[in-house]
């Protein structure tokens, strides 16, 4: 769990698969007894599929989420010929860490009239259920 560094992108193989690739930063859960700060981790996650079109249209930077995948080790040669390792979590299912920001200071609820529009009402009006 952790929030996303920078606005995602959908990219699509060859095939046409949507694939995505972003990064998490996660913060530890304790605090350094030298300096009281806590330290942040920073977490390479790739989303195909229908994850990562559900993550390009509804995440960005900043928004908090919860990823559930696996974590694999990637080894490569760079350009230079040096070899690199590399560890990202390929994501299964990426939920909301938080609820959508709204600008709005108060909530807004509406309930369908019979003309099959929408009408405002407010929060204690007696019909809601809950």
């Amino acid at each position: 769990m952790g929030r996303i560094t920078r606005d995602l992108e959908l990219r699509r193989t060859q095939d046409g698969t949507a694939v995505t690739s972003f990064t998490v930063a996660v913060d530890d859960d304790f605090k350094s007894k030298a300096t009281g700060e806590k330290k942040t981790y920073f977490l390479d996650v790739v989303a195909w599929r229908h994850a990562a079109e559900f993550a390009c249209q509804y995440l960005g930077k900043g928004r908090m989420v919860v990823v559930d995948g696996k974590l694999t080790v990637r080894d490569w040669t760079d350009k230079d010929g040096n070899k690199r390792r590399n560890a990202e979590i390929i994501a299964d299912n990426i939920y909301f860490g938080d609820s959508k920001r709204d600008d709005a200071a108060a909530p807004q609820y509406a309930a369908e009239s019979a003309a099959g529009g929408f009408t405002e009402v407010s929060e204690d009006d007696g019909m809601l259920p809950f």
